[in-house]
């Protein structure tokens, strides 16, 4: 016979099916006095939310891969559209370009250098004074010779008349002693007078001789004294500023400056050339040649003024591995003014009939040096160079032809095989505009 299923068993009550039929709310309702429901149906609902939870993020996550792959498919078929590296087939780069050709270009050494005057004169008094005057203007050009600052003269003057006054007595007294030299001569021709009164007269003219002497070296000393009065520039140039006013007592021996001059014409400018670059220079020296430099300014912007090498030091600074050389330069402009920084560009030599490119088109991939040359086809190739000297416009290479177009921008999106449409500056010499 078969079992039923055992169900426990519950007294009546107000719970019982039974007597109260179930109600219209919903299962998880609360009950009326508050309590949750019970722990089962929490724990379906919680799996339930975290199975929704995880669909949704899998769903997000497809759809973000699948909009991204067609935003990058999107980019990379633009990119190529528009002419790129890797680009596609038919697609052009706009690019400028020049034109190679035969020249000349100079060579150049170039070094920081600094104005230095030929001379520059410092003057002291060297006599002890009032100053009497200052003749001179600050910053005034002057000659050899001008005067000034001018220095109380009287006192050098009394002295000097004093002098004067002595070298005449001692004078008289020479050519008293002179007369009875020759009377005493006349007299022992006739054994007048003993012959040790001759001796003796002799012996006073000479000493009147040297006291006229020693009174005439006075009066010369007396006199460059009195000329120290009168400060005249011993050179012609520019002074300084004003360092002393009328009124002021100056020292002789002491170290405060009267003026400062300054030689402007001719100036020079001494800078380091590196060690080697010497042999160059000694060669191009030896042949004798006058080496010409460039002064330009601290921009390295300006030609300040053009002169020639007027010498180089005789030893190489072992610290910095240079040697010192001097040019010198007329500066009929004034151009250049005393300690200033300036940049020197020393003429090594000329090369003649090279090829020229101009200097943008060169591009550099570590030591080596190359420009992109543009075909027949409008394709453009890698042509490896080797540069001989350059300037802000044009470059001397080897290894490229006479008369081949090369690019001058663009090169971010250049490289073997790419379709070029060269549009050249207009109002260049070598206009490829149209070029396709």
């Amino acid at each position: 016979m078969a079992l039923e299923p055992y169900e426990p068993t519950r007294p009546f009550g107000p719970e019982d099916p039974a007597t109260h039929p179930p109600s219209s709310e919903p299962p998880d309702a609360k009950p009326p006095d508050g309590k949750p429901p019970k722990s089962g149906e929490h724990r379906r609902h919680a799996w339930l939310w975290i199975g929704l939870g995880i669909l949704a993020v899998i769903g997000m996550a497809l759809l973000f891969r699948s909009c991204g792959g067609n935003a990058t498919t999107a980019s990379k078929s633009g990119k190529a559209g528009a002419g790129g590296r890797g680009g596609a087939a038919g697609a052009t780069t706009t690019i400028t370009a020049g034109q190679t050709r035969k020249g000349s270009i100079n060579i150049y050494v170039d070094a920081l250098g600094t104005v230095t005057p030929v001379y520059t004169v410092t003057l002291y008094s060297q006599v002890t004074g009032q100053v009497m005057s200052v003749q001179y203007r600050e910053g005034q050009i002057v000659k050899q010779g001008d005067l000034l600052v001018e220095i109380d003269p009287r006192p050098y003057e009394t002295t000097l008349e004093q002098a004067e006054g002595n070298l005449e007595h001692d004078q008289g007294l020479l050519a008293e002693a002179e007369m009875d030299l020759n009377r005493y001569k006349q007299a022992a021709v006739n054994n007048a007078i003993p012959r040790q009164q001759l001796e003796d007269q002799e012996k006073i003219v000479m000493q009147d001789q040297g006291s006229v002497r020693a009174d005439q070296g006075t009066v010369n000393y007396d006199k460059v004294q009195l000329s120290y009065t009168h400060i005249a520039s011993p050179i012609t140039g520019r002074v300084g500023l004003r360092l002393v006013d009328p009124g002021n007592t100056v020292f002789s021996g002491s170290s405060s400056t009267l003026a400062v001059i300054t030689q402007l014409q001719p100036i020079t400018v001494i800078f380091n050339v590196s060690e080697d670059d010497l042999a160059q220079v000694q060669d191009q020296l030896k042949s004798g040649r006058t080496l010409a430099v460039d002064a330009y300014d601290r921009a390295n912007e300006k030609k300040l003024e053009t002169g020639k090498l007027a010498s180089l030091d005789n030893e190489i600074d072992t610290t910095t591995g240079t040697i010192k050389f001097r040019a010198e330069f007329p500066n009929k402009t004034l151009a250049l003014f005393p300690n200033q920084f300036v940049n020197a560009r020393l003429l090594l030599k000329t090369l003649q009939n090279v090829i020229l490119v101009p200097t943008a088109a060169v591009q550099h991939n570590g030591t080596d040096a190359f420009v992109y040359v543009i075909n027949p086809d409008s394709k453009v190739s890698v042509q490896k160079v080797t540069v001989l000297s350059a300037n802000e416009s044009e470059t001397a290479v080897s290894g490229v032809n006479e008369g081949a177009d090369v690019a001058t921008s663009g090169f971010d999106r250049l490289e073997n095989g790419v379709v070029v449409t060269v549009n050249a500056p207009a109002g260049t010499a070598n206009n490829s505009a149209g070029k396709k």
